[in-house]
């Protein structure tokens, strides 16, 4: 058991140390985006104005919605990101009437946040509709949608759920429609294939001329003005600062459409950004993207880092637990239950509960308590249960041979249980390796970042580029503690095993 001890200290604190390490860089300034095409494209225009600037720029994309990119901008996880002025109205500042500019900086300035100009375009939220089914039902306003209360509707969970999205808005218009939640790039293909009939959009979205959609009149003027803008915080560089105003009127509806189009058709965001350099400056500028192979290396390596840690703590932590479990009375009902309650909370729902928590916020560490937090079950109930399968006889010899029950519990009880604790720590691993996916949603990488972007550009391919190399590590994982377990499990138990 030293032996193990000391290379399970040895194994964590180089993977702390290559975490603190890969997470210090006293230059870099991170920005921020949400989880679409648009968001993705102006934090790359972002990134390259603030690399011109002297900045080494950490690029967290596809962090969700606005709640978690809100926070992360708050507690400083982030230092800017592009938004909206409907959204800062209604979602951030929960304004009842409507705000000017000025009065909306004023109330930003009270978390520590500044609003940038705005960027010359309104990309308000819209309801859109097969052309066909449009033109065929007689629909092309919102107030049309009245008499058609069977419609099938797939909208965005984020619209479900915002002051200025459906609720208030099937109130303003007196709608009746039954809509499902579903992400913003699957709706597209759901309302391509004819699997529902209307769906939440933003007006700049390539995919309206691309699917040739109708996008229905808000006949009421129900949705506020949606003007995109940076928000940033007021301790960031004055230099910084001054990169992104570059950006202030420089771009219309017309070419971001285009600059959403360019990023889609290349599967590329930093296309687009040379796409907006092009136009807007009338000079070319290169972008260099990574190689795939670069790329994969390095979600690779972060999602390594992201299970391994969360891993060796939850070994750690979960096996003294597992041995107290084994004992019987109230307290080990609730060291096995604490556990079984967290493994039935979402993923996603942790995660967002994780994030306002001082000292967390948006980075790996986040991930890495939800990923500790969800490997504790399977290796304290394998424990305890391992123990508690030990027969009495031997038990009884044990003690017989004069042992002390400290030296019965590591040179007779854990050899024991050794099989039955080492498969809880595998089921561990694997389901770490399938969840780590879900923290590139708060900006801490890994191989969920291609899935991410994959479904924001609506493209099968990207999104295989982070699934494919998870499942096969998954996979990885199950064939090399089938080999660990031939060296340090006792033959005999192998053999009792497999004699079973």
């Amino acid at each position: 058991m030293n032996h193990v001890s000391r290379l399970t200290f040895y194994t964590l604190s180089a993977l702390l140390l290559i975490y603190i390490l890969s997470s210090a860089d006293a230059q870099k300034i991170s920005v921020g985006s949400k989880r679409f095409t648009e968001s993705y494209v102006l934090g790359e225009i972002a990134k390259k104005l603030l690399e011109d600037a002297g900045y080494h720029v950490e690029f967290k994309q596809g962090m969700g919605g606005t709640i978690i990119v809100w926070e992360a901008l708050k507690n400083g996880d982030i230092a800017l990101y592009p938004d909206y002025t409907g959204t800062i109205q209604e979602t951030i500042v929960k304004s009842a009437t409507p705000m000017t500019s000025e009065q909306m900086r004023s109330a930003l300035a009270e978390y520590g946040i500044g609003m940038a100009g705005e960027l010359g375009f309104n990309n308000t939220y819209a309801l859109a509709m097969r052309r066909g089914d449009s033109d065929s039902r007689n629909i092309h306003k919102i107030s049309d949608l009245r008499d058609h209360p069977n419609i099938k509707a797939g909208l965005t969970h984020e619209f479900l759920a915002r002051r200025d999205g459906w609720e208030p808005l099937s109130r303003r218009y007196g709608l009746q429609i039954k809509p499902r939640g579903m992400e913003h790039a699957l709706a597209y293909v759901a309302l391509n294939t004819g699997e529902i009939d209307l769906m939440d959009a933003y007006s700049t979205d390539a995919k309206l001329a691309e699917y040739d959609l109708t996008v229905l009149e808000d006949d009421l003027h129900f949705f506020p003005k949606y003007n995109a803008v940076f928000l940033y915080r007021l301790d960031t560089d004055q230099a910084a600062i001054d990169a992104i105003r570059k950006l202030d009127g420089t771009i219309d509806e017309g070419l971001m459409t285009r600059l959403n189009a360019e990023a889609e058709r290349t599967n590329n965001f930093t296309a687009a950004t040379s796409l907006y350099f092009s136009e807007v400056e009338n000079r070319a500028v290169e972008v260099v993207s990574q190689s795939f192979m670069s790329k994969l290396l390095r979600w690779t390596a972060r999602h390594l880092m992201l299970v391994g840690i969360s891993m060796v703590i939850a070994i750690v932590v979960s096996i003294p637990l597992g041995i107290r479990a084994s004992r019987p009375g109230i307290l080990s009902q609730i060291i096995i239950g604490i556990p079984g309650i967290m493994q039935t909370v979402p993923s996603l729902a942790l995660l967002a509960l994780l994030v306002p928590v001082p000292m967390l916020g948006i980075s790996p560490t986040t991930a890495i308590v939800a990923l500790f937090l969800y490997s504790l079950l399977p290796i304290v109930r394998n424990t305890a249960t391992g123990l508690q399968n030990i027969p009495t006889p031997l038990r009884e010899s044990a003690a017989a041979l004069g042992l002390e029950p400290a030296a019965q519990l590591t040179k007779v009880y854990l050899p024991m249980a050794s099989r039955t604790i080492l498969a809880g720590i595998k089921t561990s691993v694997i389901i770490n390796v399938g969840t780590a996916t879900l923290a590139a949603l708060i900006g801490a990488g890994g191989l969920g970042e291609p899935i991410i972007s994959g479904l924001a550009l609506d493209n099968t391919e990207v999104i295989l580029q982070g699934a494919v190399p998870a499942a096969l590590l998954a996979i990885l994982v199950q064939v090399c503690f089938d080999g660990l377990e031939r060296l340090i499990i006792p033959r005999g138990l192998r053999l009792a095993a497999a004699s079973q």
